[in-house]
């Protein structure tokens, strides 16, 4: 998540002190973009200079500097920039005049990217989901599986959670927790309920508290359509749902007839350790929203439907862009980590681990500050407690050269989504760089001192050695 008004100001100033200091010659294209693109451009701010390359966890600006990026295009680049595999099939594709857009006709590369999917990707899992192809991005994917929801079940209320992020067009906004987001005048969010997620209330299980809002009929609360949730939110602030939450969420919704929609576009592409983010809890949602690093770094977004609940008619729900056959090449090439699953998910671990490890480090050396260190594979954070501190070490962490965003409500929470395919040298080097852009903002714990009162006195060392004198 990016600057908030608060601090809007700040990250300005910063634009402008860096690109002064730092760029030569790029006042005329900073300019440029000034002039022409539109102020709603996020990013730009928090990551102020021109970009010129990038390959694997590195970008290169225009002057040659290079940055290590635990951003990752916000969850679209698990395998980094400009993967090789993906480039190599990505040329050869382009050379061979293959078919760029389709819209949902027939291609080769369509059906070979469908066939590696399920080769790879469902059968292992035994997953017996159908595959439809939406318009590019994640709130596509969103709106056309709560579309999907609603029609099955003929109910049009839908229940999300607190902190959760499904994307900005309408139906998904109205999905979406974070207030920023808001407005009176982008329309109503009637027909969605805010349920709390698991550890908003503390250690209270807010899954006992929907199933008693379901099953009181004087709740106000109608059986929905459909629940949607993310098992980590990344937006939301790193929440990490328990397993058991999970399991009882999903429980809950077969009971009640309910769709269980589980939004995997951030946290999926084996971003939490697994391909999808809910095999730890060993759940099947009727739907799942796929899209960010499906792509292989270009737009695709999938739903995928468990076979008996596909009940579109032909052209019920379409999207122009739902055919990018240059998606479905990248994506064919970045499936490839996964034909050996075991292996791919040991060096997740390994990562996760690593970056785990420093991440309790800093708190521990910051202890006084009292910051929390969660999440899960290969995405984490480290909550700061206050959105002026985490933007100010995120501007000290780009100074150095390391690029990672805020998340929370408000935007207190570091992210860490180093590319899953990282290696170890650069990794550990971008967790120095944090550790370094901390300490920066926040003063080392004072060393622990002996409560004087533990101490003992004078006299009772003498009368402990009893002869009333002191030995050295």
């Amino acid at each position: 998540m990016i600057a908030y008004p608060l601090r809007r100001q700040v990250a300005e100033n910063f634009v402008t002190s860096y690109l002064c200091t730092r760029l030569e010659g790029a006042a005329p294209l900073f300019e440029t973009i000034e002039r022409l693109e539109s102020n709603v451009r996020g990013y730009a701010r928090l990551f102020p200079t021109v970009f010129r390359s990038a390959l694997g966890s590195h970008l290169v600006d225009i002057n040659g500097r290079t940055f290590i990026d635990f951003f990752c295009g916000a969850g679209s680049l698990n395998y980094g920039h400009n993967h090789r595999g993906a480039k190599a099939a990505l040329l050869n594709y382009i050379t061979s005049d293959g078919i760029q857009l389709s819209l949902d006709t027939m291609t080769e590369a369509k059906i070979e990217f469908l066939e590696k999917f399920e080769r790879v990707i469902l059968r292992p899992r035994q997953l017996d989901y159908r595959v439809q192809f939406t318009g590019p991005t994640g709130t596509n994917a969103v709106e056309a599986a709560i579309k999907l929801a609603r029609k099955q079940t003929g109910r049009s209320h839908v229940i999300a959670f607190t902190n959760a992020y499904h994307g900005h067009s309408l139906g998904a906004l109205a999905l979406t927790g974070n207030q920023y987001y808001h407005s009176e005048f982008y329309g109503s969010r009637i027909n969605v309920t805010h349920m709390p997620y698991d550890g908003y209330m503390g250690t209270h299980d807010t899954a006992e508290l929907l199933e008693k809002m379901l099953t009181d009929k004087s709740s106000g609360v109608p059986i929905p359509a459909a629940v949607i949730l993310e098992t980590v939110q990344g937006e939301g602030g790193i929440n990490v749902a328990s397993l058991p939450w999970i399991k009882r969420i999903a429980a809950i919704c077969e009971s009640f007839d309910i769709r269980l929609i589980v939004d995997d576009i951030q946290v999926g592409n084996g971003r939490t350790g697994k391909f999808f983010s809910f095999e730890h809890a060993g759940i099947t949602p009727d739907l799942v929203c796929v899209s960010k690093s499906i792509g292989g770094g270009l737009p695709m977004s999938l739903v995928l439907i468990r076979q008996h609940l596909d009940t579109w008619k032909p052209g019920e729900h379409t999207g122009t862009f739902r055919g990018n056959n240059l998606a479905f090449v990248a994506a064919t090439a970045v499936l490839e980590h996964w034909a050996d699953t075991n292996a791919f998910e040991s060096q997740i671990a390994m990562h996760g681990k690593t970056i785990e490890q420093n991440l309790r480090s800093i708190a521990a050396r910051h202890k006084q500050m009292s910051f929390d260190v969660r999440g899960r594979g290969m995405i984490w954070g480290l909550d700061v407690k206050k959105g002026e501190l985490a933007s100010g070490i995120i501007r000290s962490a780009f100074d150095r050269g390391l690029m990672l965003e805020g998340c929370g409500a408000d935007d207190q929470v570091l992210k860490l989504m180093p590319a899953l395919t990282i290696d170890d040298t650069t990794l550990q080097e971008g967790l120095r760089i944090l550790a370094d852009s901390v300490a920066d903002h926040v003063p080392l714990a004072e060393p622990s001192l002996p409560n004087i009162s533990s101490v003992p006195s004078l006299s009772s060392v003498v009368n402990h050695h009893g002869n009333g004198s002191l030995r050295s």
